[in-house]
């Protein structure tokens, strides 16, 4: 197929409106000097905008190890202070950024855009799920880290409270791919729980946590709580974790080895939200017109680099057809586009790395006798790292496609005969992040979704409902890491516990001119009692 016929649409995917808005509109020198202000950097770094592969901010600055040294005494100075601020006040914090966020939000979507790529909507998302959490912990964290009274050894004797204190200075590397809410949405529990936070974005989507920050300053956050380093992964990613008192981090399953190990070397604690092959089963009974949505949506959004996104579609040998049919002629008919504006359904992947990912997986897929249902092809004439929306059938397991994470937009269809054989087929894989389950029957999905190894399981949903979730875990099994965020353990994690026992009227041990062998038959029958009461 030539050059020429690619630019004019042939039998590929639509191309949505262009924009009237250029990067330049949005990325101003103005911009970039007020974002970057406070940033500890002694270089300079570039950054790159997907959609056309040109610079999108220069001059940014690139920190060093002694950079990021500066970055962690200045966060320890404000913590201090920080820690001491009573939740409730921390909270309000969080509950002034949701409300400075959703006014403000076309500011960050066309950041969103710019650096990675993806379309309006798809960064939106990015927008409704820190909102979503900055609303959770600002309502609920009070009640997280309240102190907690429990039993004591002895009963009326022995008081004990319950204490959570804020970690220190938590090292948050966060990823390219969801630069607000893998940055911003991690960092929230974190503050809110009395530690400062020295974050590491991805130079490429450094402006996205820039801007999350300076919003963040103006609802009130002290600026010396937030330090953010910029530069390369393997130079300032190590200096990070080698000063942190706790280390969230989300990307490869390859870099979050290191991390932990790095961690645990030095005695820290370390959650990590790493890679995912999900899968995406639909029940024979399942609504058809229903999962061909969610599998455009779970299979596609952000051009399919979003670690919860569906790589292995599982259908029913008695659907298979009609799901196909229809689940084909919809991923054909997805508009591309690079607008700063709704319209578009899929966007671009991030760098020539991903694509070169995507191209090698579908490439060798068929060299070995897979087929191309819809897409399998590059489309430089809308930009330089854009791929059609793919659907790969008869894909068998010595093709990387099977099991390796391609992190692109390209799904593999395989067809099953009974539920035992999907669930089996589904969970033959080392990761365990997400899954989906499509069917009528609530409780016939609840109880494929309990023999499902994944972190999170949607019903008749691909990922949102439980990402969305906040007030519930969300992390994964296996290679896909360690530690959960949302919910009580979202916050928990950045926090250390701490028992103070008091103890009242007698000590433990004896007391009253008792003997040793006079106390030891007290606590002998008390211990009985105590069991016969059913104290716990």
């Amino acid at each position: 197929m030539t050059d020429s016929h690619i630019t004019q649409g042939g039998t590929g995917n639509p191309v949505a409106p262009e924009g009237t808005r250029t990067a330049a509109d949005v990325v101003t020198p103005e911009l970039i000097t007020r974002l970057t202000r406070g940033v500890a950097g002694s270089g300079t770094t570039v950054s790159h905008t997907p959609f056309t592969g040109d610079v999108l901010a220069s001059a940014l600055p690139e920190s060093t190890p002694e950079d990021v040294a500066t970055a962690f005494e200045n966060a320890r100075a404000a913590q201090r202070a920080w820690a001491a601020t009573p939740v409730r006040r921390r909270a309000a914090v969080l509950l002034r950024f949701h409300d400075l966020l959703l006014r403000r939000q076309p500011e960050i979507l066309d950041l969103i855009q710019l650096e990675t790529g993806k379309t309006r909507l798809h960064a939106q998302e990015e927008v409704q799920g820190v909102a979503i959490v900055a609303r959770h912990y600002g309502r609920k964290a009070s009640a997280y880290l309240r102190p907690k009274g429990h039993l004591g050894a002895v009963p009326t004797l022995t008081k004990v409270t319950e204490l959570r204190q804020p970690r220190g200075v938590v090292g948050l590397i966060a990823p390219w791919n969801y630069p607000l809410q893998l940055s911003v949405g991690d960092a929230i529990p974190a503050f809110v729980a009395g530690n400062a936070v020295v974050m590491k974005p991805d130079t490429e989507t450094a402006l996205s946590a820039l801007w999350a920050r300076e919003l963040m300053v103006e609802a009130g956050l002290p600026a010396g709580v937030w330090q953010v380093v910029i530069g390369d992964g393997p130079v300032v990613g190590p200096a990070v974790v080698e000063r942190a008192d706790y280390v969230a981090f989300t990307g490869s399953t390859r870099t979050g080895r290191e991390v932990a190990q790095a961690a645990a070397a030095r005695l820290v604690g370390c959650s990590l939200e790493l890679g995912g092959k999900n899968a995406m089963l639909v029940l024979r009974d399942a609504d058809l017109t229903r999962a061909v949505d969610g599998a455009v949506r779970g299979s596609f959004a952000s051009a399919g680099q979003l670690c919860i996104s569906m790589e292995r579609l599982y259908v029913h040998e008695s659907i298979a057809d009609a799901f196909l049919e229809r689940f084909v002629a919809r991923t054909k008919a997805m508009r591309l586009g690079t607008a700063l504006a709704y319209g578009a359904e899929m966007g671009s992947l991030v760098s020539e790395r991903q694509l070169e990912t995507v191209t090698r997986h579908v490439d060798e897929a068929v060299s070995k006798g897979a087929t191309v249902l819809a897409g399998g092809r590059a489309r430089p004439d809308i930009g330089p790292y854009f791929y059609e929306p793919t659907i790969l059938d008869g894909v068998e397991s010595p093709m990387a496609v099977c099991a390796e994470e391609t992190f692109g937009p390209v799904v593999s269809v395989y067809r099953f005969h009974d539920e035992d054989e999907a669930i089996e087929r589904a969970n033959a894989t080392s990761y365990g992040l997400n899954a989906s389950v499509w069917t009528k029957d609530a409780r016939r999905g609840r109880a494929v979704a309990t023999r499902l190894r994944a972190g999170t399981v949607n019903l008749n949903e691909s990922y949102a409902a439980a990402f969305g979730s906040v007030a519930s875990p969300m992390g994964g099994m296996g290679d896909s890491g360690l530690g959960r965020r949302h919910g009580s353990e979202g916050i928990l994690r950045f926090t250390e516990p701490q028992t103070v026992a008091q103890q009242r009227l007698m000590p433990l041990g004896p007391a009253f001119g008792m003997t040793d062998e006079k106390y030891a038959d007290f606590m002998t029958r008390s211990l009985r009692a105590l069991k016969a009461l059913r104290l716990r």
